[in-house]
């Protein structure tokens, strides 16, 4: 099977326990890093915004809450499984009537060019199978002037902080989230997935190479999360 079909396959399985996993072993500090995030997509004006591998949509729930009167945010993911969940939550948070969901892939977006004044992508990057495709789709699907916000986790680079780390995200979190989930090899793929992303810098460098001509990116909690951003 390729790549791409069993990430899909893999998260359409852990969808039903994925958010309380979610939550759990990031210690609810992934909340605080789409907080971050917010101040980069939200304007005070009507937007349109596209979050892209929007999962079970936490990233598309906030954003719609957060965005002025007038702003529509879509959610895209290739997953099914994890999208079946969204509209539910979106209903308990009051913005159903700010969003819409679409199947899609993020290498080969189905929408217009120049669409959308921001793009999103809370962790979800990293699993594309050709990265500088998706950023490349982030770019088309941008009106001038817009902007791609970009979260993801990453390996810190203090020797004691990525000894933790490794020791939490390559033992520990298989262990938990097989036990929660049923899925070991999923939550050891998550980890893998992390520690194969590419470096602050060379991820900027894909950026730019995508069309980007301004990017910059921030370092958030002792670098176990990154927020890249790119300007068109």
């Amino acid at each position: 099977m390729p790549k791409k079909e069993k990430i899909q396959q893999m998260f359409d399985e852990i969808a039903p326990s994925y958010d309380k996993l979610n939550h759990i072993m990031s210690l609810n500090v992934d909340k605080l890093w789409r907080r971050h995030a917010l101040g980069e997509i939200v304007d005070g004006t009507p937007q349109q915004i596209l979050d892209v591998a929007c999962g079970t949509g936490d990233s598309t729930i906030v954003t719609a809450r957060a965005a002025a009167e007038g702003s529509h945010v879509t959610g895209a993911d290739i997953s099914e499984g994890m999208m079946a969940l969204v509209m539910e939550k979106a209903r308990r948070a009051g913005v159903e009537d700010r969003m819409s969901l679409q199947v899609a892939d993020g290498e080969n977006l189905p929408f217009e060019q120049a669409s959308f004044h921001r793009v999103t992508c809370a962790f979800g990057i990293r699993n594309f199978e050709h990265k500088e495709l998706g950023l490349k789709e982030f770019y088309r699907v941008l009106k001038p002037g817009g902007k791609a916000v970009i979260l993801e986790l990453s390996v810190p680079r203090n020797p004691i902080v990525g000894w933790f780390y490794d020791l939490y995200f390559l033992h520990v979190l298989p262990w938990i989230g097989g036990l929660i989930s049923g899925d070991k090899a999923a939550y050891k793929y998550l980890p893998a997935s992390v520690h194969a992303f590419p470096a602050p810098e060379a991820f900027l460098q894909m950026m730019r190479e995508a069309g980007f001509p301004v990017v910059r990116h921030r370092s958030l909690s002792l670098g176990l999360c990154r927020m890249y951003i790119g300007e068109k």
